[in-house]
């Protein structure tokens, strides 16, 4: 009895603890699910769906003329759901081996075998995100959505492509450093255009709802829970591809020729203060040139010789000397303390007027006035340099511009040399751009203008926000200063420094400058060598100036350093290929001995006006084309006329027109139309060809 009552209180020990798990057991289901159901529930949600940034589609950047800067460009990573709901075992079956085929012929990598082996394992492996490939393009894409399987869709064929998009250049490095980047990582680097127009091409992201698949791949799905992206808005720059192709094109060359270490270029629109074309190129490893750095924007240096047209323009300005003024230069140096300054010529240039001093960039005779002038009173001197900005940054649009320095009477490092080294371009630092603008207030009759880059933010094709022309200064100097001053550049060409820029086609106005470059602490000399920039400044036509432009050469080691060697030929190739342009078709020189005497300029527009105009002043005119609007070319005595093709869809091309049939012709493509000036249309914007909308508005620039 014993054994059996304690078998029994054994079992019933066991049946009790049994019941007792077996109840807490329950409890325990029953708080799972009523108590902390909602807990559970969010945690399953948090780890089985998750949200994730949705990039916008960031915004053009955008030539004058609407052409492509910089934009961003879709691509793909591309998947494969093996076992996408959809999918049936015949789709499979039957299109296995014609979509390993299509995948070994579109995308290489492995043979058809290979792909059929990498898939069926993924197949087994009840892979539902299957990498095929990354960074595929679109067109790519689409021929592998024809492919057997992928062509039955998403659900059925188990193709899963996910966007992305990286930005791009077409035209390569052209302006590269001012179109700029974004380094958004570890420092932060923004640059140029991209960085400092940031928040308005970059949109606004938005919300996507991925789920975790089994393997932790996370795939998006459609959810209530997803906010769509905001694209980002396009921005209009100043820049000309055209003129900047010629202006890079044309620096590297000059650049290679004199194995230089770097340059710039910049080309300026007079009135305006548009930048239409700027170029930076250094010297690599790879002993190629790039656009690493924006010497154009950044670089502070002593300037040299350029800076002596705004140190006479002081002294004219303040009475103290004139153009015609003397000075004796004597044997070409001169000394002040321990410092001797040279002219370039052997024996010197002797006695010279103040405008020969200029266009022979005599540093002698700079120096020789300028300290004679103020040496008793250095501050009236340097505050009429402040008046005229040279000591303020431009406040351009673009980040990253260097300061300008010159040197105050008084200041730690003024001394009983700062005069005559100011005179000819030493103790100052200017950056090209500063240099070319002030330059260009003098081409722009004294109005000093803030240099343009950006000129408005479209938003679907439609201006959200422009961005005017800004002046300076309304006038650096007197009227009677500006002229002496123009004079006198237009000299350096004619006569002086700078002739062998000088042609028959037009004037150009301008100077020379060559410095030597300091390295620091050590100076203007290492060891035995000395490093130069050579540069010209200037704009052209003389007579009416529509540009301004810059070249800059660093570093020059072939044995010629000169500014009207070096950076005066990239000038003039630079001004030779924009006076080739329709943007000078009008211009004629003012000397009258220089016109052509021919047939009357008919210009462009409706044929039987200008049959009517040509018949009555008896002039011959050959009008083979059956085009009601027209364009004339002159063919010796004979005017030839041109058809001038209407499309529908796209800009007409109006140049050359009198406003009154620019209008017609617009307004009558369902274009809306802006005009400033008077006479015919010199340039439009967009550009002829370009693709427009109904209602667009169309720009005119007209010229006497």
């Amino acid at each position: 009895m014993a054994v059996r009552d304690e078998i029994v209180w054994r079992s019933g020990v066991v049946y009790c603890i049994m019941v007792l798990l077996t109840m807490v057991l329950l409890a325990r289901i029953l708080i799972l699910q009523y108590v902390e159901r909602g807990k559970w529930a969010a945690m399953s949600e948090k780890y089985t769906y998750n949200t994730a940034e949705l990039p916008a589609a960031r915004g053009d950047i955008l030539t004058w003329d609407g052409r492509i800067l910089a934009s961003s460009v879709p691509y793909y990573n591309v998947y494969m759901d093996t076992h996408s709901t959809g999918m049936s075992s015949e789709t499979w079956a039957g299109g296995l081996n014609g979509l390993s085929e299509g995948l070994a012929r579109i995308l290489g990598e492995r043979p058809a075998s290979g792909w059929k082996s990498v898939i069926t394992e993924a197949r087994q492996r009840g892979d539902r995100y299957f990498l095929i490939k990354r960074k595929v393009d679109y067109e790519t894409l689409k021929r592998l959505k024809e492919l057997p399987i992928f062509r039955e869709g998403r659900f059925k064929g188990g193709l899963i492509a996910q966007e992305d998009s990286r930005r791009i250049l077409p035209h390569s490095e052209l302006a590269a450093r001012t179109i700029g980047y974004l380094n958004l990582g570890s420092g932060g680097t923004i640059v140029g255009i991209e960085g400092s127009f940031n928040k308005e091409l970059a949109g606004k992201n938005g919300v996507v709802v991925k789920q975790r698949l089994i393997g932790g791949d996370w795939i998006p799905v459609s959810n209530g829970n997803s906010i769509n992206s905001k694209d980002g808005k396009d921005v209009v720059t100043t820049i000309d591809i055209d003129l900047q192709d010629v202006a890079s094109s044309a620096l590297e060359n000059q650049l290679r020729k004199h194995n230089a270490h770097h340059g710039c270029a910049i080309l300026m629109e007079v009135a305006t203060g548009d930048i239409r074309a700027i170029s930076n190129l250094e010297l690599g490893n790879d002993r190629n040139y790039h656009e690493t750095y924006n010497y154009a924007i950044g670089e502070s240096t002593e300037p040299g010789s350029t800076f002596k047209l705004p140190v006479l323009i002081a002294a004219l300005e303040d009475g103290v000397i004139d153009t015609g003024d003397v000075v004796d230069t004597g044997d070409g140096s001169v000394r002040f303390y321990d410092k001797i300054i040279r002219d370039t010529k052997e024996g010197g240039y002797g006695t010279l007027t103040v405008k020969e001093v200029f266009e022979k960039s005599s540093n002698v005779g700079t120096a020789k006035l300028i300290t004679e002038l103020y040496k008793d009173k250095p501050k009236e001197f340097v505050n009429r340099l402040y008046a005229m900005k040279l000591n303020e940054k431009l406040g351009i649009q673009i980040k990253g511009e260097g300061t300008p320095l010159v040197r105050y009477p008084g200041d730690k490092f003024w001394s009983g040399l700062s005069l005559p080294m100011i005179s000819h371009g030493y103790e100052v630092q200017m950056t090209p751009l500063q240099i070319l603008t002030f330059y260009n207030a003098v081409a722009n009759d004294g109005k000093m203008m803030r240099p343009r880059f950006v000129t408005k933010v479209l938003n679907n094709g439609n201006p959200v926000k422009s961005y005017g022309q800004e002046v300076i200064i309304n006038s650096i100097a007197s009227r009677s200063t500006i002229r002496k001053a123009k004079r006198m550049m237009e000299g350096v060409v004619e006569n002086g420094t700078a002739i062998n820029l000088k042609n028959a086609n037009y004037k150009i106005a301008g100077k020379t400058g060559t410095a030597q470059i300091a390295k620091d602490k050590q100076g203007y000399r290492q060891g035995a060598r000395i490093s130069y920039q050579a540069s010209f400044v200037g704009y052209f036509p003389a007579e009416n100036p529509l540009y301004s432009c810059i070249v800059v050469v660093n570093a020059p080691s072939n044995g010629v350093y000169y500014g009207n060697l070096v950076a005066g030929s990239v000038f003039k190739e630079i001004s030779d290929k924009v006076y080739s342009t329709n943007f000078f078709r009008d211009y004629k020189p003012d000397n009258k001995k220089d016109k052509p005497v021919g047939v009357p300029e008919a210009g462009n527009g409706y044929k039987p006006d200008i049959n009517k105009v040509l018949g009555n002043l008896r002039v011959r005119y050959r009008h083979s084309v059956n085009n009601d609007w027209i364009a004339t070319r002159e063919s010796g005595d004979t005017i030839r006329y041109v058809g001038v093709d209407i499309k529908q869809g796209l800009v007409p091309d109006v140049r050359g027109m009198s406003l009154r049939d620019a209008i017609f012709l617009l307004e009558n493509s369902g274009l809306r139309v802006r005009y400033r000036g008077r006479g015919k249309v010199l340039r439009q914007s967009p550009e002829h060809g370009a693709r427009v909308y109904q209602g667009t508005i169309v720009t005119l620039d007209l010229n006497m």
